[in-house]
Formats: structure tokens, sequence, C-alpha cells
């Protein structure tokens, strides 16, 4: 992995994190108001949803049943239903019920979409709906508490987890909703696109996924024409859906068989867009050979700030073993160096929200980070200078060999403020 053409703090990834701990301290202590009022409301609108949803299980299956059980579920659609399991894993109990294989055939009966969408508001209901308002302080305001992976050194939330609130559908946007600013405030929720994307473009000076973001397009769809040999202006939505998880999973090391299952493919096509992928990207094939390689004979992989993950398996003699070891060693210094990004953003900004709020009667403040976002709460008045401070600190920390982009907006709300 070259990085000379990176041009970074002289900081180790352990003063890093050294740094980043008192912030996140801070964070922790602020919080973010919730409006439980809404909350209760969105809760009493899908419980009666989930009602309605298992009234026409109920009417299908033509019985009642335990919902919640698999092995009840898996009796009922293909024992008595008889919808086909074929391309179904099996468990050590039976057919598997899992989301992604019901997924596989949702087309084939009704009942599957309804329980996929009676798993996904049950959820939701139980994991964000009930508890959030239960644990909010005087203030109405929701406190999280930040960690680190130790094998990435991503930032985590717990107690409660903000980071799994769902942020595409349309339920996912309604709880984000509820996050919403103080009286004479706005929330600032800022985003790095394509983050890792962008490092692996850089690490592997991979020339044409660099030519497509110094060009500014989308890379998705760039890609989707590269191996569907099409314009950009012809892809449809279908192929950059496919070029998008080819994308992210080349990032992860994911094998065809990884890719079929992701996308609901045969094991040969997925094959098929790898090898097409790997064709024109050529610096990207070539860091996943060195970054394997060097696994094998270091036992470690690291980021460009130093960061090791050791992969003490990388040579054991069962294969699935060395294989997931070896996905490890490719990802992890893309998504070490996006955490160490990230962290070294909210080190900059820290710096100078607390320079700008020295001549400021109310002060901006971050509240939340999750996943590569921020959110930061800042007077009405404010806003637009501190959202201009926010770009800055994330876009300008570190140079790659593509553009760095914070993707960025104000609102009275978090999902308002990301739209």
């Amino acid at each position: 992995m070259n990085i000379e053409n990176i041009k970074k703090p002289n900081i180790t990834s352990e003063r890093i994190n050294q740094k980043v701990m008192p912030i996140l301290r801070k964070m922790e202590k602020s919080g973010i108001k919730l409006d439980c009022d809404a909350v209760r409301k969105l809760d009493r609108k899908l419980s009666k949803r989930v009602s309605q949803i298992e009234e026409q299980i109920v009417k299908f299956s033509g019985h009642e049943f335990n919902i919640s059980s698999p092995t009840q579920m898996a009796e009922v659609l293909f024992v008595e239903m008889k919808l086909p399991t074929e391309d179904l894993k099996k468990t050590k109990t039976g057919i598997s019920t899992a989301a992604n294989e019901l997924n596989k055939i949702k087309d084939k009966h009704p009942i599957i979409v309804l329980i996929l969408e009676n798993r996904e508001l049950s959820k939701l209901i139980s994991t964000y709906l009930r508890p959030l308002p239960m644990i909010v302080d005087k203030s109405s305001r929701l406190h999280t508490t930040y960690g680190m992976e130790t094998a990435t050194g991503r930032l985590t939330s717990s107690e409660p987890n903000l980071q799994n609130i769902p942020i595409k559908g349309k339920f996912g946007g309604e709880i984000r909703k509820a996050f919403i600013a103080s009286e004479g405030m706005k929330l600032i929720a800022a985003d790095y696109s394509q983050i890792e994307l962008r490092i692996i473009a850089s690490i592997s000076h991979d020339t044409a996924m660099i030519d497509a973001f110094k060009r500014g397009d989308d890379i998705h769809s760039k890609t989707a024409a590269e191996i569907f040999n099409t314009t950009l202006k012809k892809v449809t939505r279908d192929q950059r859906r496919i070029a998008k998880a080819v994308n992210f999973g080349i990032v992860y090391g994911q094998t065809p068989y990884g890719l079929s299952q992701a996308l609901n493919i045969g094991i040969d096509k997925a094959a098929e867009y790898i090898l097409h992928y790997f064709e024109i990207h050529q610096g990207i094939r070539r860091y996943i050979n060195e970054m394997v390689e060097k696994a094998h004979k270091d036992g470690y992989v690291e980021t460009i700030f130093g960061a090791k993950r050791f992969l003490p398996n990388i040579d054991s003699r069962i294969r699935y073993i060395a294989e997931s070891e070896e996905r490890m060693a490719i990802n992890m210094p893309v998504q070490g160096t996006a955490a160490e990004i990230l962290k070294l953003a909210m080190i900059a900004l820290d710096k100078r929200l607390v320079s700008y709020n020295k001549k400021k009667p109310v002060p901006s403040k971050m509240l939340l980070t999750v996943h590569d976002e921020l959110v930061v709460e800042a007077p009405s008045e404010d806003a637009q200078e501190v959202a201009k401070i926010v770009k800055e600190s994330m876009e300008e920390v570190v140079t790659l060999e593509v553009p760095i982009i914070a993707e960025l907006g104000v609102g009275d709300n978090w999902q308002e403020a990301k739209s």
C-alpha cells in the first residue's frame, strides 16, 4: 500500500484515539433532543399496522401461529403452504426463514412480503419507539454512549445504539424526524460521500476510479456502465444497484458466492461481474493481492495512520477461516482509515468550534456521530456559518488522490437536515 500521494497530519492512530475521547464524552453529555410525543404517535401508528398485518398473515395461513417462531413459520410456509425451498438455506432445525432467505421467494406469495414488513415494523417498535421516550433526561434529551470497535477503530454507539436507525425507508425517516433541534437552534447533518471508495481509489492508485471521482461522476453509475458495457446515460436503476453492490463488495473482499447471495443471482453471473470489474480496475485488484500477501507474510495489515489489525489465523488450513481473515486484510486498511479520517475531522471541528463559541452567547456543538456522519447543533442565526466550518473541517483534514466530499444540510430535525 503506497500512500506517498496522500497528504495527512503527522499523527499516529493511537494519538488520534486519545484526542477524540474527550470530544466523545462532551457529545455524550450534550445528548440530542427527542420529540417524545412524535415517537409515541408513530408507535401507535405502526402498532396498528402490525396488528393489521398479523390478521392478514393468519388469513393467508388459515390459522393462528407464533409469527416470531422460526420453527412455526417454516412449518406454515414450507409444509402447509408448500412454498418453494430449493434455493433456501437449511439450518439445524429446518429451512431458514431469515429475511435474506425469504427475500428470495417474496414474489411467490403475498404472505412473504407481509412477514418481512411485520418483522421490520416490530423491530422498529421494540428497539426504538417503545424504549427511547423512557430513557430521555428531564429536558427530553437522549444520551448515547460512544466506544470503538477493536478491529477497525470505528466509533460505536450503545445504550441506546443510534447507529442502527434505518437510513432508507419511510419509517426510518419518520424516526429521524423525532430527533429535533432545541428552540432557537438548527441541526446540521454532514455525511462523507462514499469515503471508503475514495480511500481505496487513493491507496490502490486505481486510475479508472480516480479519474471518475475527479470528474465528479456518479461512481456506481460509472461502474455499471463499465460492467454492462453501456454509457452513463443509458445505465438503468437496476444496473446501478448491481454496480453499487459490486463496488462495496470489493471493499469488503466479497467472493462471487457472497455477491450472488447479496444480489440473489447465480454465482457464475456474480463471478462475471467481478472479473469484468477487475479488468477495468487493475489498481484495486493489485491492492487486494498486495494486502493478502502482506497479511500472510507479516501477520497483520494497517491503516495509513498505523493502526494494526493482526490476523493470526490467516494461514489456517481450514479454508473458510483463512478466507475470512483475507477479507479482513482487504477491508481493514480502508474501513480503519475511514474511521481515522472521521475522528480527525471531529478533532479539527471541535477546535474550531471552541474558538468560534468564544464570541457567541449560545454555543454550537457536536451532538452525534453515526458511521460517516456528524450531527451538529447551532443557533439558527449561525447555522449557515457553522455548516461551512463543519464542511471545511471534514473535507480538509486529509488530502487524498481524489476529492473528499462532505454532503450536508440544515434543518429543524435530523431527517430534514439529511434531506
